[in-house]
């Protein structure tokens, strides 16, 4: 047997179970619809919730700071990378979350890995179906692992309870969970923080842009602008259109991260020119919120409508709406035959979710038309009905 044989006998494995993730290859702007394979779809699967990874106002800010700056930082930050319109924009996402500072990072991923190791805490809490991204940067400490059941603030007390003695507790949840689309009863876990002295750490990225006053996100949505969130994660490669993340939080939490996040030291700053779309991206929220009021506007009318069509829509509370088929194999052929029908929507089978939730996962955006949302519908149901779903 050869060595790398075993990667075929996965490979194959996958594909027996429908748990083989065709990746398709865009050849158009992210938008409401794209080219795909020679042809257009209505895209139902980007994290582009308002639309603004084609913006007139992020491409132009993009193509003018090439001439002033160019393309990349080319080195960390901590030595040559960080530039003044890496500041600039940590300083503006401060005025957006409303917190005393930010730190810039390459994304969303990176930003979780930089902070949760080098917290260094005793103990952790952690949901149960946090990101790969908090499970990973869980791994990479040698805390005590708490793992609660999923948005259980009893299981949560209780697990405190039972890791009292820890002197460094460290207490992480998502904002919006990205697979079912329901949102942490952050509020609740504050409290609980509050009490047991744990620091408390959300990862908003797909709360910023959706909820709270123009999107700002979880924190904003439930009023806890007084210190009760000690650590904010952000992305700004899903709402804002572009790439990379960030940790808004306290001035002090930055300095101390500038010191210790391994991700911030030893590896290259962000781009320029994303940089700039990012900037752009944040004063277009921090403007006007009719791009937040249609997305929410959209989710509402596509749920109900594939609900009254008898689709199973889960527990959401966001526009992440799962369509919940359970059958893995079942679910990746209601993607392809979906995709003959000229809707891209993907098949979300296990490891991403549980065995047995296999689902289509529907994103909504502020893109979208009313017309583009009938289209999709009046799919669905056929598709739905041909595969008796519904």
């Amino acid at each position: 047997m050869a060595k790398l044989d075993f990667m075929a006998e996965e490979l194959k494995r996958l594909r027996d179970v429908g748990l083989y993730n065709s990746i398709r290859t865009i050849a158009s702007p992210q938008g409401a619809w794209l080219k795909i394979e020679g042809k257009d779809v209505l895209n139902l699967c980007s994290n582009n919730y308002l639309g603004l990874a084609d913006h007139p106002r992020l491409i132009e800010a993009a193509k003018e700071i090439l001439d002033e700056y160019g393309v990349g930082p080319g080195a960390v930050r901590s030595i040559a990378g960080t530039m003044i319109i890496h500041r600039e924009l940590e300083k503006l996402l401060a005025e957006f979350k409303q917190v005393e500072d930010t730190l810039g990072l390459q994304s969303g991923f990176v930003a979780n890995q930089a902070v949760i190791p080098a917290i260094g805490a005793d103990a952790i809490f952690t949901d149960e179906l946090n990101h790969a991204s908090i499970i990973d940067g869980v791994r990479l400490t040698k805390a005590q692992r708490y793992i609660y059941k999923h948005n259980d603030v009893e299981d949560l007390a209780a697990k405190l309870e039972e890791g009292a003695q820890h002197e460094r507790k460290l207490i992480i949840t998502d904002g919006v969970f990205s697979m079912d689309g329901d949102i942490a009863p952050l509020d609740e876990i504050a409290k609980i923080a509050q009490e047991y002295n744990a620091i408390l750490m959300v990862d908003d990225a797909h709360g910023e842009g959706v909820l709270g006053d123009h999107g700002r996100g979880i924190a904003d949505y439930f009023k806890l602008h007084n210190g009760e969130v000690d650590i904010e994660i952000g992305t700004l490669s899903k709402a804002m259109g572009v790439v990379g993340g960030y940790v808004a939080g306290t001035r002090l939490l930055k300095e101390y991260l500038e010191q210790k996040a391994r991700p911030f030291l030893f590896s290259s700053a962000v781009t320029v020119p994303d940089v700039a779309a990012s900037i752009a991206a944040v004063r277009i929220l921090m403007a006007d919120d009719s791009l937040v009021k249609k997305l929410w506007d959209n989710a509402k009318y596509f749920q109900k409508a594939m609900r009254d069509l008898g689709f199973d829509t889960g527990k959401t509370q966001t526009p992440i709406t799962p369509i919940m088929i359970g059958d893995a194999k079942k679910s990746s052929e209601f993607s392809k035959k979906l995709f003959q029908e000229d809707i891209f929507a993907m098949s979300i089978g296990y490891p991403t979710v549980p065995k047995g939730a296999a689902r289509i996962r529907v994103m909504l955006s502020a893109a979208h038309s009313k017309e583009d949302l009938d289209f999709a519908l009046s799919k669905f149901e056929k598709v739905g009905k041909e595969l008796s779903l519904i």
